[in-house]
C-alpha cells in the first residue's frame, strides 16, 4: 500500500459519505431508518444501499483519473464493512447505546429537542457529532481495507 492511495481513497469515501448522507439521502429514509421493525431496516436498508452507491460513484472515477490500482474484491469487502457499521450505527437505539455504555450518553442527548419544546435551531446534535464520527472511524477502515487489498 503507498499513502497517496490511502489518502485518495479515504478522500473520495468521505466525500461520497457527505453527499450521501446528507443530499442522496431521502427523507422518508432519515425518518424511518430508526423506527422499530420492518419499516425501519428497510428505510435503513434502502438508504444504506444509495449511500454505498454514492460512494462507488466518486471512487470509481477519482481512481480512474488518479491511476489507482484497486482490487475489485477490496472494494467490495471495504464498502461492505462500511455499509454494515452504517446500517448499525443508523437503526439509532445501537448507536444511542453505545453512547450510554462508553458513558456518553449525556453528550449523545445534547441539543436534542425536549418533550413539546423544540428549542434546538441548528442541525447539530450530540447525536449527530457521534453519528457522523462513527461512521469517519468506519470510513478508514474501509479505505485502508480498499487500499491494502
Amino acid at each position: 500500500m503507498d499513502a497517496a492511495t490511502f489518502a485518495s481513497v479515504f478522500i473520495a469515501l468521505y466525500v461520497g459519505h457527505s453527499m450521501g448522507d446528507h443530499w442522496v439521502q431521502t427523507s422518508h429514509q432519515s425518518a424511518h431508518k430508526g423506527r422499530p421493525g420492518w419499516v425501519g431496516r428497510l428505510a435503513d436498508a434502502r438508504h444504506v444501499t444509495t449511500l454505498t452507491l454514492t460512494k462507488l460513484a466518486v471512487l470509481i472515477p477519482a481512481a480512474a483519473l488518479l491511476g489507482l490500482h484497486l482490487s475489485v474484491p477490496g472494494v467490495v469487502v471495504g464498502l461492505a464493512v462500511d455499509a454494515a457499521s452504517h446500517w448499525w450505527a443508523d437503526r439509532r437505539t445501537t448507536l444511542a447505546w453505545l453512547a450510554r455504555v462508553t458513558g456518553k450518553g449525556e453528550f449523545y442527548r445534547l441539543g436534542a429537542p425536549r418533550a413539546g419544546r423544540d428549542d434546538n435551531p441548528h442541525i447539530g446534535t450530540g447525536a449527530y457529532a457521534l453519528d457522523q464520527s462513527f461512521h469517519h472511524l468506519w470510513l478508514l477502515v474501509a479505505a485502508l481495507i480498499i487500499a491494502t487489498a
